[in-house]
């Protein structure tokens, strides 16, 4: 894939605080890279320099290999698209403001008009076009901000947590909506959030920000899979961590030993190495008995529960094995298998879905 645009060693400071410290960043043509992490986390700020609004206090920018600099800002944003949380919108009918950006870069006004009502339909809101901004909903604000965006045809389309003060429903809808059209366009995106869910369906790359640093960046199932590091895989949700040392490596199937107990895992790491293992509560199976059936899993510790958390339809588990060890199931399946604090079970996991990290 060909480097469409990419920054350098930007560094962005605020009351003497670096708030924004990337050594190296590329955006590919074609691709939707999702930038994630928790807020404070320098997410908008990121954003805000790759499309020239904000000036980094140190660093380079470059667009189809070209240094950006100095009058190149007002003529890149032109070639570009941006959509915040708030849509933004200017008085007028829903029409007028999307063929707005397409007269500011004079497309003839016919022209215009016939192109934004295409984007309208592709929206979904073409019975719109003749109501008045101030009288829109939420969502329905935001995919008229999505068309006005999209119709202007930008080389790169950034946007800002676009769907994060949407209701539930109305959210699910819209991102189904711009998934959809995103993939069928091609269009090169850069899309922050702070959701999970988000980054992995829209993602081709995820990068993940912490602490305004760029801690990972790869394939999004790749990063989900395999965090670099500890601050990442707490972020990602790898409620488990353990520290141990790989006793044992046949050909890739390495023993940690964490507490004088055994867990296998696949990976490439010498025999004797202290390791951090991660293990995502998703990918633990609880078993009302410590007794267990034949299964695939590889991990088969037997321990008691010690915490019990309600998260929505589900609760969230900590199974005493020696050490911890998170788990999640459902509510009605916390409610048959009889379930409560002290209870002795048995969790089993897969090898492979065991991550460690050398420490």
């Amino acid at each position: 894939m060909s480097e469409i645009l990419s920054i350098r060693n930007v560094i962005m400071r605020r009351d003497d605080r670096i708030v924004l410290d990337v050594a190296d960043l590329v955006l590919h043509k074609g691709e939707v890279l999702t930038v994630i992490g928790p807020n404070g986390a320098g997410k908008s700020t990121l954003l805000l320099v790759l499309s020239r609004l904000l000036k980094p206090d140190e660093g380079q920018q470059y667009y189809h290999g070209r240094l950006l600099q100095g009058r190149d800002d007002l003529a890149f944003r032109r070639r570009n698209g941006l959509v915040l949380q708030s849509p933004l919108l200017l008085k007028g009918t829903v029409l007028e403001n999307v063929i707005t950006g397409m007269r500011f870069r004079g497309t003839p006004k016919k022209e215009a008009e016939k192109s934004a009502k295409i984007w309208l339909k592709r929206f979904a809101i073409s019975h719109l076009e003749d109501r008045s901004s101030r009288q829109l909903s939420g969502g329905e604000a935001q995919r008229t901000s999505l068309a006005r965006a999209f119709s202007v045809e930008p080389e790169v389309l950034f946007l800002d947590e676009p769907f994060n003060a949407l209701d539930t429903p109305t959210r699910t809808r819209i991102l189904a909506d711009f998934q959809a059209i995103v993939a069928s366009t091609g269009m090169t995106t850069v899309f922050v959030t702070h959701d999970m869910d988000e980054a992995l369906l829209l993602g081709d790359r995820v990068a993940i920000l912490l602490e305004g640093k760029l801690r990972q960046i790869g394939p999004a199932e790749e990063v989900f899979a395999a965090p670099a590091d500890e601050g990442v895989a707490a972020f990602l949700g790898a409620d488990t961590t353990l520290v141990g040392r790989v006793t044992s490596n046949a050909n890739g199937h390495v023993l940690v030993n964490v507490n004088n107990q055994q867990i296998e895992a696949v990976a490439d790491v010498e025999v004797g190495k202290d390791v951090i293992v991660f293990l995502k509560p998703e990918d633990v199976t609880l078993w009302a008995n410590e007794e267990l059936p034949p299964s695939s899993a590889r991990n088969r510790l037997a321990g008691k529960i010690s915490r019990v958390v309600p998260r929505g339809p589900l609760v969230h588990l900590t199974i005493d094995c020696g050490f911890p060890i998170g788990a999640l199931i459902t509510r009605p399946s916390f409610t048959e298998m009889e379930l409560d604090i002290g209870r002795r079970v048995a969790v089993t996991f897969k090898a492979s879905t065991v991550h460690l990290i050398p420490r």
